[in-house]
């Protein structure tokens, strides 16, 4: 997930723009900054580019799914389906907003499985959370249908996939809303920061507030005299990430996205002549954004012996099955209901009762499926990299 990796001096110039007008938070000063808001245009671009209607960036692709569940009412008695493959914040958000991850089982795409969503479903549901995974896409069209049989919202995660799209249409266009990740390591980064997308304004009006304490943002008064329809909090993004995202959203698609799908196929095609390896199903391969490159093996045993022959030949494939931060075998802190509160919460309630608990067991189709699995991580210069990769691969076909 390399926007890092062409961070240059289109992004100098953007930041210098900002620093000459000294201004760095995302309202007000009209005057010292010259009518130049760049988080606001960042946001108009961005909706721009995914064709959606409206975008609200935010501090972090945590916090937008933080705004995105609380523009939609969630909170405590809630709960909220998601899937046991995904990175901790998927889940987090909803536990601190007060709601209760459901987790369903993933498929051959390595996202959410449509068919286990509807035996997830109680009537504490609320919303729907889907994770378009590792650059990938989920079937989200399924999803949303399975969804409207229950008139729940669906939210897109796609903090790991911005840019990719099914057939033409932007991943993170689909649901109620999407959210987007840009922090450090991400497809295009602003350093830390993430975004909305909305489908419907009012939507986008209550999460506009929330993020910023509540305020109302009327045009017709000055700031700090606005008024406040409930309370929120500080989820805002400032001016030197706009810029950032501006410069980077700019290159996306030619400087980012084109070399990534190049070098993920180059390494695909030495994949693809094994006969034991599958490689991971998409609703439109052409639509992936090339970021990693899932690949399984027919048993976990023989996955592992493959993964330990390219680590030995210096090109180490990640085993999601052992991660800690992305599958839900791993995640103790929430099996082991480890909070920092005294009174338990979010697990239990002030009282002392379980509000919720986790068996490590529970999802036993996404445990195979990712013992059997490994992922090349793509970069966009990857030159000399790539023919090492091939080689390794190759010497870990023998022992198949």
């Amino acid at each position: 997930m390399p926007g890092f990796e062409v961070l240059g001096e289109e992004e100098r110039k953007e930041v210098l723009d900002v620093l000459s007008r000294k201004v760095l938070f995302r309202y007000e000063f009209d005057k010292e900054r010259q009518g130049i808001y760049k988080v606001a245009e960042f946001e108009k671009a961005f909706a721009d580019y995914c064709g959606a209607g409206w975008a609200l960036a935010v501090s972090s692709g945590t916090a937008a799914l933080r705004v995105a569940l609380a523009a939609l009412g969630i909170g405590p008695g809630d709960e909220v389906i998601t899937q046991g493959f995904t990175f901790v914040a998927t889940w987090e958000a909803i536990l601190d907003i007060g709601a209760v991850p459901v987790f369903a089982e993933i498929d051959d795409t390595f996202c959410l499985d449509p068919g286990d969503v509807a035996r997830r479903i109680t009537p504490r549901t609320r919303a729907i959370v889907p994770v378009h995974m590792c650059g990938g896409q989920a079937r989200i069209e399924e999803i949303i249908a399975e969804a409207c049989r229950f008139d729940l919202p669906v939210i897109e995660d796609t903090a790991q996939s911005c840019g990719g799209r099914i057939r033409g249409k932007h991943v993170g266009t689909y649901g109620r809303m999407g959210t987007f990740s840009f922090d450090s390591v991400k497809t295009m980064t602003t350093g830390e920061g993430g975004m909305v997308l909305f489908q419907d304004e009012e939507a986008y009006i209550r999460a506009s507030e929330y993020h910023d304490h509540g305020h109302d943002h009327d045009p017709a008064v000055g700031r700090g005299l606005e008024k406040r329809n409930f309370i929120g909090f500080n989820f805002r993004m400032m001016e030197l990430q706009g810029a950032l995202g501006l410069a980077q959203l700019r290159k996306l698609d030619r400087a980012i996205l084109a070399p990534q799908r190049e070098n993920k196929r180059r390494i695909q095609v030495a994949l693809s002549e094994i006969p034991q390896v599958q490689l991971r199903s998409s609703p439109d391969p052409d639509g992936d954004i090339g970021s990693f490159l899932m690949f399984s093996l027919p048993t976990a045993g023989q996955a592992r012996s493959f993964a330990q022959v390219m680590k030995e030949a210096g090109c180490p494939p990640v085993y999601w099955y052992d991660n800690t931060w992305h599958y839900y075998g791993h995640w103790e802190h929430l099996l082991g209901g480890k909070t920092p509160f005294r009174s338990g919460y979010p697990f239990r309630t002030p009282e002392g009762a379980t509000r919720c608990t986790y068996d490590p067991d529970a999802l036993p189709r996404t445990a195979e499926r990712l013992s059997r699995c490994l992922t090349i991580p793509i970069q966009i210069r990857m030159d000399d990299q790539i023919p090492k990769i091939i080689a390794a691969i190759e010497k870990a076909a023998r022992v198949l």
